[in-house]
């Protein structure tokens, strides 16, 4: 017998390690809302939007605050529930539980490229001899070895990169609101004021498809918000830290991604903004911080490492998941002694080494990761609409459960109905811009390859013995009194 086991029938099912605690839930639930969209991206949203961007932040959080409540209450109605894919699968399908399962298992591994190759880019920006292939075989040894011993060390490890973002966010805050207090005035003459809101044109300055031009990239930068939802299996005590963790979504939101661009847009006017340059250089550097550059520069490497970090454990995860209800091969249904998915963490890393060969693509490879990120956004809202969709299955198969939560989703179906229509508005906006419409064209693509890919997987005898099997097993009891040890 090896040091892995794998479930064969449904009374020795192996179970992921319940290894993070409330600190490392609390501080994954902050790093997964502040991305390097934040940090990098948005100079350009302040560019297309105005201060009218600080509503469009508020707006996306607000509907994306009832898709993680609906989350909440769907993971906490069965504590069986590992991940997205889990209740897809078991509230409206198989089908379902396949197309999310492989769709987020898309999302996170182009991200963690895209996030590598960043990575390249900021190593280089010390040490530009470094060869292009080191970073990302460094990063992915180092994210792989510290995974694979414990789920405790994933959750050590985005503790310390999300304590950094926040470090980052409130030195920001705290300079921006001493600059408008003191009246700080900039080298060209622009005073640090309140009225700044409003006195380059008002709050609207490019009309409503300014805000709309907004919402286009502002919603990439709420990829991972999610994130949280994946630790469900591996928290301890569930009950309690799944809801805190949610709950403070909106107050997040409100810190780190409103008070940041607010002090941005108090200290210099918006238009003044470089949509090229991360806003938080150019803060530093009007109070005369010389190392500004390399400041912002360590912090947005260390921001994408979280998220190089988040995208091998979520799909790892996932890839288990999707195993135990048979629609990936049973070699990712093992767990090592320390009740981590090795092998699925494994086949990850070999799937970013991929990003090495595209870091030597050439010249069109910043053009090329616009457009794959773009289909990754889409992928996510695909994934958060099938979460509201579960949730409606949810309401309609399970009430005496809905009746019986603690922890109901706020507006129950009527806000599911908003949210969807929001997404809607969100997709319609991607096509006002040549970029992102070309990533449109993708998503379909993606999707029917991968009805294709489940009409040929629904017919084997592997793939239903294994659904019965998870079936099965979504029906059994909750031992509450283990997972709150």
């Amino acid at each position: 017998m090896t040091h892995e086991h794998v479930a064969e029938t449904s009374h020795d099912r192996p179970g992921l390690s319940r290894g993070l605690s409330n600190r490392h839930i609390q501080l994954i639930a902050i790093g997964g809302a502040i991305g390097t969209g934040l940090f990098m991206g948005s100079g350009r949203t302040i560019s297309l939007a105005g201060p009218s961007v600080v509503f469009v932040y508020m707006i996306i959080g607000f509907f994306l605050f009832f898709v993680m409540r609906a989350m909440g209450e769907l993971l906490l109605s069965n504590l069986h529930y590992k991940t997205f894919a889990d209740f897809a699968a078991d509230l409206v399908g198989p089908w379902a539980g396949f197309f999310v399962g492989w769709s987020y298992w898309f999302c996170w591994v182009v991200t963690a490229v895209a996030e590598l190759v960043a990575i390249t880019a900021y190593v280089q920006f010390w040490w530009a001899e470094v060869p292009l292939w080191l970073p990302t075989l460094a990063v992915v040894a180092v994210i792989f070895i510290l995974n694979v011993a414990s789920v405790k060390n994933f959750g050590e490890m985005e503790f310390w990169f999300a304590l950094i973002k926040i470090v980052a966010i409130v030195s920001l805050i705290v300079v921006g609101v001493i600059m408008v207090a003191t009246r700080f005035t900039s080298p060209d003459g622009h005073v640090a004021q309140v009225s700044n809101l409003w006195n380059d044109g008002g709050w609207f300055p490019n009309g409503a498809m300014g805000v709309v031009a907004g919402f286009q990239i502002a919603v990439f930068a709420f990829v991972g918000l999610e994130l949280v939802g994946t630790t469900a299996a591996e928290a301890r005590n569930p009950r309690k830290t799944l809801p805190r963790a949610i709950n403070s979504v909106p107050v997040r939101i409100l810190i780190f991604y409103v008070g940041a661009l607010l002090a941005i847009l108090m200290v210099t006017s918006w238009s003044s903004v470089d949509p090229g340059q991360s806003p938080f250089v150019s803060m530093f550097s009007l109070v005369g911080l010389a190392s500004a550059a390399s400041v912002v520069n360590f912090v947005v490497l260390t921001s994408a490492m979280s998220s190089a970090n988040a995208g091998v454990f979520s799909t790892s995860r996932m890839m288990f998941g999707l195993s135990a209800e048979g629609s990936a091969p049973r070699f990712f249904r093992r767990l090592s002694k320390a009740g981590v998915p090795a092998r699925a963490l494994g086949f990850t890393a070999l799937v970013l080494l991929l990003t090495i060969p595209v870091l030597y693509a050439g010249d069109s490879i910043i053009e090329a990761f616009t457009l794959i990120t773009t289909v990754a956004a889409q992928l996510f809202m695909f994934v958060w609409s099938m979460i509201l969709v579960s949730y409606i299955c949810y309401r309609r198969k399970h009430p005496q459960r809905h009746a019986a939560s603690e922890y109901k989703m706020p507006g129950g179906l009527f806000m599911c109905a908003a949210v969807l229509a929001f997404f809607a508005f969100v997709v319609w906006t991607l096509t006002t811009e040549p970029e992102t419409a070309a990533g449109l064209v993708s998503l379909p693509i993606w999707l029917g390859g991968l009805g294709i890919a489940w009409a040929f997987v629904r017919r084997t005898a592997t793939h239903k013995q294994a659904f019965q099997w998870f079936k099965a097993e979504m029906e059994k009891p909750v031992d509450h009194a283990e997972l709150e040890r």
